[in-house]
């Protein structure tokens, strides 16, 4: 194991910068609880019901009367009272 760390440390040492980022970004999600779990979820296997079925060709047959244009971001926001920046501020 210790052979195998030292030679992924003198990858990343050759790295550029940019991939650099790119290997940090992954290392990350790979050490995530939240993205370790994501990604060794089981797929989806329950059966979709009809309401569900039913509840998505109504809104696709929406989108379509809407001309293939949805809702902008800021609209949907504004019926909530809320802008964008409004979550940079939460952010802080």
């Amino acid at each position: 194991m210790a052979d195998t760390k030292e030679h992924a440390y003198g990858l990343i040492a050759r790295l550029p910068q940019a991939q650099l980022s790119a290997v940090v970004g992954l290392l990350e999600a790979m050490l995530d609880p939240v993205s370790h779990a994501i990604a060794n979820a089981p797929p989806d296997d329950e059966p979709e019901s009809e309401e569900e079925r039913q509840a998505v060709a109504e809104s696709k047959t929406w989108f379509e009367r809407q001309g293939g244009q949805g809702i902008p971001h800021e609209e949907m926001l504004a019926e909530f009272g809320l802008a964008p920046n409004d979550f940079q501020k939460r952010k802080d």
